[in-house]
């Protein structure tokens, strides 16, 4: 399947990324489900994060 060790090396560190990148939605999901129920008595905690949430996006697409 694989020729070359190299080949056998770019593959894991594909995987690895992509696990990566799962495990850091995941945990994205998991803070902005709790940032939501420790809001949930006053709004403000939504407000901020929705704000946060929007930092993030522009300083990711500079």
């Amino acid at each position: 399947m694989y020729a070359s060790e190299l080949e056998l090396w770019v593959r894991y560190e594909e995987l690895r990324r992509q696990a990566d990148r799962r495990r850091l939605v995941r945990q994205a999901v998991e803070g902005a489900k709790d940032t939501a129920r420790s809001g949930s008595e006053e709004s403000e905690g939504r407000v901020r994060a929705a704000l946060a949430r929007r930092g993030r996006v522009r300083r990711a697409a500079a």
